[in-house]
């Protein structure tokens, strides 16, 4: 969830948050935010101003500025500290670059970003890219910048996008805001006994669209879930289309593509298993224990808000072999 805020006077970063953000977090999720917790988002980089990520607590607001807030409630409140992957990027896994955006093939395991629990002993992708860039300019003598524009959860894999430039900020994610990138996903799922509402076509298309929000108590696991928009529920929409069934190990798995164009917290997820496909190794919502949540943001495109240029990036999961 992102929260905004429009600052008119002069004020300290932190001093401002921890005036604000309490009033927010305690109408969104009847829970409490201790200061402690308040510098760690800004330091884990979750905070930019006027669409600069900040990471320093005292950085001063001078006046007219618009601070943005990327707050991962799941993370947030339930985090627990896994065994991540060790992973360095290279040339074969960075998909896209230019002056100003590069785009990274994430692995399963490895966050995206600085987790807000003990994140100078976890490494991951935003720290890994900075390497990566730094290694190809070693007379650089500050670290490069990267700029975190959207996140995927720890065993999702797949295609991300990083900033290079801090003027290409505040339009990428102005396009994020309007859902002007085309973001398709790929699961592996299994198909459960729950009856579904939603008509698969003779082309195996099928679209899932309800209001949705977090469903489960906040001493649990996040869980999110069909809630009415009268009742705080978000408006999300997923399209889907069955590109085959096949069998492994006396499984019948079905490959879906998904195409986004809401951007809920576990959106494909939820609606997979509204729908009666529950990813593969995503329990939570009622998927078949696996190594992990069958789940590969594999393509994206848009239009280079610099260059004009049409972007098109796509990314094969891995998945789908034999184990």
């Amino acid at each position: 969830m992102i929260f905004k805020f429009s600052v008119q006077e002069r004020i300290r970063l932190d001093e401002f948050l921890r005036r604000e953000l309490p009033l927010k977090i305690k109408y969104e999720f009847k829970n409490e935010i201790s200061n402690s917790k308040i510098r760690r988002l800004i330091v884990s980089g979750a905070v930019s101003v006027n669409y600069n990520q900040i990471r320093r607590p005292a950085f001063e607001l001078r006046g007219k500025s618009e601070v943005l807030v990327d707050f991962n409630e799941e993370k947030f409140f339930f985090e627990k500290q896994p065994d991540d992957i060790k992973f360095e990027v290279d040339e074969k896994s960075v998909l896209f670059e230019d002056d100003f955006l590069i785009c990274v093939n994430k692995p399963a395991f490895f966050p995206t970003e600085e987790t807000i629990v003990n994140s100078e002993k976890r490494d991951n992708l935003h720290q890994a890219v900075i390497r990566y860039l730094w290694k190809k300019n070693p007379n650089l003598k500050n670290p490069p910048y990267v700029g975190i524009m959207h996140r995927l959860d720890r065993e999702t894999s797949g295609i991300i996008l990083f900033t290079k430039d801090r003027k290409i900020n505040k339009p990428i994610q102005k396009m994020f805001e309007n859902h002007d990138f085309t973001k398709i996903y790929t699961a592996l799922s299994t198909k459960s006994a729950k009856k579904s509402k939603f008509i698969i076509d003779n082309s195996n298309k099928f679209t899932v669209e309800f209001a949705m929000n977090r469903i489960s108590s906040k001493t649990q696991k996040a869980k999110w879930g069909p809630v009415p928009i009268e009742k705080g529920g978000m408006t999300s929409k997923t399209s889907f289309t069955i590109l085959k069934e096949f069998q492994r190990e006396n499984k019948t798995l079905y490959e879906i593509k998904a195409e986004l164009f809401t951007g809920r917290t576990h959106q494909i997820r939820v609606h997979l298993s509204e729908a009666g496909f529950p990813i593969f190794g995503d329990e939570l919502y009622g998927g078949e224990n696996a190594e992990r949540i069958m789940l590969h943001s594999s393509f994206l495109e848009f239009i280079h808000p610099f260059t004009n240029e049409n972007v098109t990036i796509s990314s094969n999961p891995d998945f789908f072999d034999e184990k």
